[in-house]
């Protein structure tokens, strides 16, 4: 049994879902116990200014890390904006807030600024916090530290259940929050994920004590509070699922116009851009490039249930495609600002091949020994970067420079250095 184990077999963190037996508590080893409900039963949504300004005042009152939680309705939805918020604290409970009905919640963001947030998988749920006001100067990661302390499975149900012993609700994780009002199953269900988000994050901190990687954690989370908001990815329509069957240029033209009629629409109907038009679709009018309404309407995607209308708006856009000129058609591929690709590393720069190789052996043993995954302990952008590009004079120096170049935290490269090293010098 790990510490984080052993704390979570301690009586004082089983105060919820009915609490440990009478016979003076079991082991996190032993069944779990479900998580049913709340300890102090569901929260009253808040959606006015005058709620709101009471929770902001009770959660600024409270005490040590405050529990945060986001849920959007991708897969429904146009964009990742979020629909619930949740949050618990010490001496403040916990709060359900709508941000539909109250948008702007930088108020509450001030109150609890300085104050730790506790987050699961904190990279998903920043954006759309952000885009309502809220933001943290210090987190704590649930997610992240498992990984780095080496739980085979990081998800939140899974670290409740194998840290703390409690079972949580599952099935409402993919529903439509945008859906007013909330069905109480699912504010049962959102109110319980931030219902022991602290206690996993204080058994967690001492389980990462135990194994000396606790400032490699809190190098990470400050990592994570101070990164700037990500710039909007280049030619998104590049992703569009299949892709990698449209070859030739006028096609990928026919992918892009698709794709940016289809998001114009999404955008204006608020809906999600696969709800308008599948990506299969789009992938097969580039490939078949259609010449009419009726050739547009065979294809898959394109059947019967479509309009005239619908499809008339399909088939301009295919018909813009077409009218392209030769200077005006998408290259294939995007511009590389890094290595290329490593299947093409043994053509272009054998040498580079044998250190990317090499590196990569020794990078995976080093995250075996230390019981993490391979992409916590070093990014396998920054390896391919080094080994592309390495220092003109392979040191512990130059190395260290690089990686820390290449964004690198601290401890990262002080424990990546040594075989990057080696490796660069075989």
């Amino acid at each position: 049994m790990t510490d984080a184990q052993e704390t979570a077999a301690d009586v004082s963190l089983r105060t919820t879902g009915g609490g440990p037996p009478d016979d003076g508590g079991s082991s996190a080893a032993e069944a779990p116990i479900p998580l049913l409900e709340p300890r102090e039963g569901i929260p009253p949504v808040i959606a006015d200014e005058a709620s709101l300004a009471e929770v902001i005042a009770a959660f600024a009152a409270g005490s040590g890390p405050v529990a945060v939680d986001a849920e959007r309705a991708s897969g429904y939805r146009y964009g990742q904006r979020a629909y619930l918020v949740q949050l618990r604290r010490a001496g403040a409970g916990t709060a359900l807030i709508d941000p539909v009905a109250c948008p702007d919640l930088s108020g509450l963001g001030e109150a609890l600024s300085g104050v730790e947030w506790v987050l699961h998988a904190a990279t998903q749920d920043l954006p759309c916090l952000r885009e309502i006001g809220m933001v943290p100067s210090r987190l704590f990661d649930t997610e992240l530290a498992g990984r780095i302390a080496g739980f085979p499975r990081v998800g939140l149900g899974a670290m409740v259940e194998g840290v703390l012993g409690y079972v949580l609700e599952k099935g409402h994780s993919a529903v439509d929050w945008s859906t007013r009002p909330l069905p109480e199953p699912w504010l049962r269900y959102a109110a319980l994920d931030v219902e022991l988000l602290v206690d996993l994050r204080d058994a967690l901190e001492k389980e990462l004590d135990r194994q000396g990687k606790l400032e490699w954690a809190l190098q990470e989370f400050d990592a994570i509070a101070s990164a700037p908001p990500a710039e909007p990815r280049k030619d998104p329509w590049r992703r569009t699922s299949g892709m990698h069957k449209v070859r030739r240029r006028r096609q990928l033209a026919v992918v892009r116009e698709l794709w940016e009629a289809r998001n114009r629409i999404a955008q204006r109907r608020d809906v999600s851009p696969g709800k308008v038009l599948s990506d299969a679709a789009i992938v097969e009018a580039a490939l078949s490039l259609p010449v009419n309404v009726h050739a547009l309407a065979a294809l898959n995607g394109f059947g019967h249930r479509m309009g005239r209308r619908q499809l008339e708006q399909w088939q301009a856009a295919v018909d813009r495609a077409r009218a392209l000129a030769e200077t005006q058609l998408p290259q294939p591929g995007q511009p590389l600002t890094g290595p290329p690709p490593p299947r093409a590393w043994a053509d272009k720069d054998p040498a580079a091949a044998a250190r990317l190789s090499a590196a990569r052996a020794a990078v995976s043993a080093l995250a075996e020994s230390l019981n993490m995954p391979q992409e916590n302990l070093i990014t396998p952008d920054t390896v391919r970067r080094v080994c592309w590009e390495p220092p003109s004079v392979v040191s512990a120096e130059s190395v260290s420079a690089a990686l820390a170049g290449h964004g690198a935290r601290a401890w990262q490269v002080e424990q990546v250095t040594p075989v990057l090293v080696a490796a660069l010098s075989a």
